[in-house]
């Protein structure tokens, strides 16, 4: 018997962006040069740029970055499902896209902030900070609801990304450093995380990414913000519902 049609949420795109943000690695699929194009699908680690575009640290000694060198073309599938009874039922999105080495330091940044063990071997030759150009993404919120979505919708706005992304640095760091009190708070009352010591590894218009030695948290705000300013005003306001919370 199958299982009952789960319904689309209302902004497929947004619940797409969730699911990337809050993974930390993904399938990616890339044709195989030594095998005449075969379909090849390997494990990556991931993270995305305040835009939502899917962020990767590859090695050049790689299967899948040679193919990429010979064809850009991939996709990622990001998945909230493997840990169901019926894992048709749960979200997955799959991310088409060209992707190739990016110039953007603050990539780099992104990406081991998210994977700080990656540290160990960012700096050897042979491993390049990667970025997909995303061109469309199939969303699945489980069995019989899917919808495709082009990228320009998947993603943010390029202003508004690039405001905050330029904030980020030093909306971390004066966070960290001087509300240190508040970032526990988030964890332990919005999110229901245990524990002292959390830290805020990275911000973007929808949200925050929390850390706390090997644990990672997602934080969402309660609409997408614009600028600096927009993005302070979200802390403060969380800030202070945390509190409420007793």
């Amino acid at each position: 018997m199958s299982p009952a049609p789960s319904s689309l949420p209302d902004d497929p795109a947004a619940a797409a962006r969730r699911l990337m943000r809050g993974a930390r690695s993904a399938a990616l699929a890339t044709a195989l040069t030594e095998a005449g194009g075969w379909a090849y699908a390997t494990l990556v680690t991931t993270a995305c740029d305040c835009g939502g575009s899917p962020i990767l640290l590859l090695s050049t000694l790689a299967d899948h970055t040679r193919n990429l060198e010979t064809d850009a073309r991939a996709s990622l599938l990001f998945e909230a499902a493997s840990g169901r009874s019926n894992p048709q039922t749960g979200a997955r999105v799959t991310v088409l896209g060209r992707i190739g080495k990016s110039a953007d330091d603050r990539h780099g940044g992104r990406f081991l902030a998210r994977h700080p063990g990656a540290q160990l071997y960012a700096d050897f030759g042979d491993f390049h900070i990667y970025r997909m150009a995303v061109e469309r993404a199939r969303y699945v919120g489980g069995f019989g609801a899917a919808t495709w979505i082009e990228g320009a919708d998947l993603l943010l706005d390029p202003g508004s990304a690039a405001a905050v992304a330029a904030a980020e640095p030093a909306i971390l760091e004066h966070m960290n450093r001087d509300h240190a009190e508040a970032v526990d708070l988030y964890a332990n009352k919005l999110l229901d995380r245990r524990g002292s010591g959390w830290a805020l590894a990275g911000i973007d218009p929808e949200g925050a990414d929390l850390k706390r030695r090997g644990t990672f948290a997602r934080l969402e705000f309660a609409e997408p913000v614009s600028d600096a300013d927009a993005c302070r005003a979200e802390l403060v306001r969380l800030a202070t519902e945390a509190r409420a919370k007793g």
